[in-house]
C-alpha cells in the first residue's frame, strides 16, 4: 500500500528521533530516513514529515528539567526548532534535497481560509522538490487552542494535502489487544478495518518522552480514515524504517472509511454551507462537467459575500446549480476578474493570483 501512494505524511515521534543517552538527534537514523525518502521521491512520491523533537532538544539546550509549564514548553520549542531543522538539513543535504520548515497551529488546520493558504504553501513546496518539515507552532499556541501531540496534527496535515497514507513511526510496531509491555502474550493486530470502541480500548498509556501514545494514534487514524487516507503504525527506531515498511515489515494498517477523492468531495458537497454563487457561461459549464477547473474567463457573475476559502455554488446560465467548490478568490476580486483572460488579471487586481477561481480538486458536481 505504501509503494502505491502518491502522497505520504510521515510522523516521527520524539522517542524515535532523540537519543536517550545524549538527548541529541539520532543522526545515523535520520540519515537512513532521508535515504528512504530520497528513494520514494525518485518513484514520484511526495513526502511530508511531521516531526516532534523541538521541545526535547530545547529542554537540553536551556537546561530545563522536570514537568514544564506552558510558557517553558514554548521557550523550549523556540530553542529546539532551529536545532531540529539543522538535523534534517544535514540528513537530506547528501541527496541534494532541500527541507522547509512549516509551523502550524490548530487554527491553521480548522479555519478554512488558513487551511487553504497552508495547503497551497505545502503543495508549492512539494512542486519545488522540497520536503516540508511540519511541527505545531508551540511558541504561539495556547493551552486552549493547540493539538498538544503531533499524531493528530499529522492526521490533519494528511487530510489537508489529500495524502494516501499516514505513517506513524513510533517506539512500538503496531497495535496490540493489550499493552505488550505488561502482557507479553497480547495479540498483535496487523489490520484494523474499523475503529470500534473495542479497538479504542486497546490503547495504552502515553510514552514518557513524547506527548502522545497509542490513544492519540488511534484518534489520528480516525481523522485520516474519514478523509480517505490509510494509516499505519510501525516501529521507527530501526534503520531505514520506510524501506522496511514498503517491504512488508510488521505494522498495523488502519483502512480508510472512504476513498480519498470521495471523502473530500463529500465534504465539499455536504459539510459546508455555500456563501455565494458563481454563474458561468456555456463553455465553462461544459468544462466543469468534464472535470476541469473553473477559470475567471468563464465566470459571468459573482454573487454573495464569500471570502477566499468559502464554498460557492456554481450555476449555469439558467440559474441551475451544476456544482460546488472552494473559491480561490473572495467575492470582490472574483467580480473584478470575471470574464478576463489570465494575462489581464494582474492589471485588474494589482497582483497575480492565477486564472483559476475554483480548482478541479476543490470542485464537486451536484447535477
Amino acid at each position: 500500500m505504501l509503494a502505491d501512494a502518491k502522497r505520504v505524511v510521515v510522523k516521527i515521534g520524539s522517542s524515535v528521533l532523540i537519543e536517550d543517552a545524549t538527548g541529541l538527534p539520532a543522526h545515523a537514523w535520520l540519515a537512513s530516513l532521508a535515504s528512504d525518502i530520497a528513494a520514494m521521491r525518485k518513484q514520484g512520491q511526495g513526502v511530508l514529515i511531521v516531526s516532534s523533537g523541538a521541545v526535547a532538544l530545547g529542554r537540553r539546550a536551556l537546561r530545563l528539567t522536570g514537568s514544564l509549564r506552558l510558557e517553558q514548553k514554548q521557550a523550549a520549542a523556540a530553542a529546539g526548532q532551529a536545532r531540529l531543522m539543522a538535523a534534517y538539513e544535514a540528513a537530506f543535504a547528501p541527496h541534494g534535497i532541500a527541507v522547509a520548515q512549516a509551523l502550524l497551529t490548530a487554527d491553521d488546520t480548522e479555519n478554512r481560509r488558513r487551511w487553504l493558504n497552508a495547503r497551497a504553501t505545502l503543495e508549492t513546496l512539494l512542486d519545488l522538490g522540497a520536503v516540508p518539515i511540519i511541527n505545531e507552532n508551540d511558541t504561539v499556541a495556547t493551552a486552549e487552542l493547540r493539538y498538544g501531540d503531533n499524531d493528530r496534527l499529522a492526521a490533519r496535515t494528511a487530510q489537508m494535502i489529500s495524502a494516501d497514507v499516514l505513517v506513524l513511526l513510533s517506539d512500538i510496531d503496531g497495535l496490540y489487544a493489550a499493552d505488550p509491555r505488561r502482557n507479553p502474550d497480547a495479540a498483535f493486530m496487523p489490520e484494523v478495518a474499523e475503529i470500534t470502541r473495542e479497538v479504542e480500548a486497546m490503547a495504552g498509556d502515553p510514552g514518557a518522552l513524547g506527548s502522545g501514545g497509542m490513544r492519540t494514534k488511534i484518534e489520528a487514524a480516525k481523522i485520516a480514515g474519514a478523509a480517505g487516507c490509510a494509516t499505519v503504525i510501525a516501529r521507527g527506531a530501526l534503520l531505514h524504517p520506510l524501506t522496511a515498511l514498503r517491504a512488508g515489515g510488521r505494522a498495523t494498517w488502519f483502512k480508510p472509511r472512504a476513498t480519498l477523492r470521495a471523502a473530500y468531495k463529500a465534504w465539499i458537497a455536504g459539510a459546508l454551507s455555500p456563501a455565494g454563487a458563481l454563474t458561468v457561461d456555456a463553455g465553462a459549464a461544459a468544462a466543469v462537467r468534464t472535470g476541469r477547473s473553473l477559470l475567471a474567463s468563464g465566470v459571468v457573475e459573482a454573487a454573495g459575500a464569500f471570502e477566499k476559502g468559502d464554498t460557492v455554488r456554481i450555476l449555469d446560465s439558467s440559474g441551475a446549480e451544476i456544482g460546488r467548490g472552494i473559491a480561490r478568490y473572495d467575492a470582490a476580486d472574483a467580480a473584478r476578474i470575471r470574464g478576463l483572460k489570465s494575462a489581464d488579471i494582474p492589471a485588474a487586481l494589482g497582483y497575480d493570483g492565477g486564472a483559476v477561481i475554483v480548482h478541479a480538486t476543490d470542485l464537486v458536481l451536484t447535477s
